[in-house]
């Protein structure tokens, strides 16, 4: 099955699941080997003519309001989810122009890097920055995402058409 199909699968069967009140439009569902992430749309406060601290606290409280009502249903959900897949279940809300994710797996991953490799983890150690070789690889991992958007938005793509090829092609 495609990573595609699964996330279809996944968001098929959360919007069978899931209260028709929770969220405004379907559900965002991002997957990987490890973890599932639902994130769903909720309505904004009204936040006309305001200032922007208490736009950001409206928007605070609005996002702490569903999280703490919705709880333990969402927790059933997730049990439920995490039997079908295999895989934990984070949840995240988009509230006005703001994303929140609620707490979510941190898989550890392993690596062999030679001395230049580390001589950049040490550096960022060495600077404060992090405060292990660990939360400095996970540092420069943050970094690459956020100035290589594009470029792994077509890595993706051009992999989900290696899947349809794939899929496409003759069974062992």
């Amino acid at each position: 099955m495609s990573d595609t199909d699964t996330v279809e699968r996944i968001r098929g069967w959360l919007t069978g699941r899931l209260p028709d009140d929770w969220f405004e439009g379907p559900v965002e569902v991002t997957v990987d080997r490890e973890e599932i992430t639902v994130v769903g749309r909720i309505p904004a406060p009204p936040t006309e003519d305001v200032s922007d601290v208490e736009r950001d606290a409206a928007l605070s409280g609005r996002i702490g309001a569903f999280r703490e009502s919705t709880r333990e249903r969402r927790i059933e959900i997730a049990r439920e989810l995490e039997h079908r897949s295999g895989r934990k279940v984070a949840w995240g809300v988009d509230c006005g122009d703001r994303r929140e994710l609620f707490t979510r797996l941190a898989a550890p991953v392993m690596t062999r890097l030679r001395q230049p490799e580390r001589r950049v983890l040490d550096t960022l150690v060495d600077a404060g920055v992090a405060r292990s070789r660990s939360e400095a690889l996970a540092w420069c991992v943050k970094l690459v995402a956020t100035n290589a958007d594009e470029w792994l938005a077509d890595l993706r793509q051009a992999l989900t058409h290696v899947e349809e090829v794939r899929a496409a092609g003759p069974t062992p």
